[in-house]
């Protein structure tokens, strides 16, 4: 019997002590159950750099190191810290995917990906997401000293904050004929992904599209064994489970 967890969009950093709590929680005693665990992005709220890593992360990074040393965990780049790189997957032993990762789960072939690329019709959002993921931007952005990356970053998530709040909340999901185009493009049957903070299941054209949650008082995870399919939120005392079985 096979299981595998999938989580996205823990937005961990310092100011949310409790949603490091939740995820040492998940790792110690929850995430042990599992065979693979799947990251779909945004672990961290913000990634200014491999070679900035206070304290909290330090912390966080011994308790990777420990789940990955017995269980495959896999990371793609959610907008949030798509500056992680492979020098920081291999520290913690995680390994890193393509922005479309496909697998077969429980005989369904699969298309794993953040989510952030199917939100199209959020065009100033998606040409931001064009200019900071070229090589030429970020190799600029890196060469800056720690405290100027901070700031530049303090100020993208304030724009971001003011440019979210005046924006439909329609604009800022993701649009299905992306969805389907990725389908067609991957060959998929079943997607997973996260970003859009709407967990839910959909039918689709080609089949299903299972959107995970993000994290706020409680954690969330999608558990996979065999064919069964149980989305769970869970705190520090107790976990509630929801059939997601096609």
């Amino acid at each position: 019997m096979s299981t595998i967890h999938f989580i996205s969009d823990l937005h961990l950093c310092q100011e949310q002590p409790h949603l490091l709590r939740l995820f040492n929680h998940y790792l110690e005693n929850i995430a042990t159950a599992a065979d693979a665990i799947y990251i779909l992005g945004d672990l961290f709220e913000v990634w200014v750099g491999d070679d900035y890593q206070p304290d909290w992360v330090r912390a966080l990074n011994q308790k990777l190191q420990q789940i990955s040393a017995n269980t495959p965990v896999f990371f793609c780049h959610g907008n949030r810290d798509f500056l992680v790189s492979s020098q920081y997957a291999n520290q913690v032993g995680m390994t890193l995917l393509d922005e479309f990762h496909t697998l077969p789960i429980a005989g369904v072939p699969t298309l794993l990906c953040h989510g952030d690329s199917l939100c199209t019709d959020d065009i100033a959002y998606q040409n931001f997401r064009a200019q900071v993921r070229t090589p030429e931007w970020q190799a600029t952005f890196l060469a800056q000293p720690i405290a100027n990356r901070l700031a530049i970053v303090e100020q993208y998530r304030a724009q971001s904050k003011a440019a979210t709040a005046a924006k439909n909340l329609e604009i800022m999901d993701v649009n299905s004929e992306a969805v389907n185009q990725a389908a067609q493009d991957y060959q998929c049957q079943l997607m997973i992904h996260g970003h859009t903070h709407r967990p839910a299941q959909h039918e689709t054209d080609f089949g299903r599209r299972l959107v995970l949650s993000d994290w706020r008082e409680q954690g969330h995870y999608l558990a996979v064994v065999n064919q069964r399919f149980t989305s769970v939120y869970f705190d520090l005392n107790a976990q509630y489970e929801t059939d997601w079985t096609g």
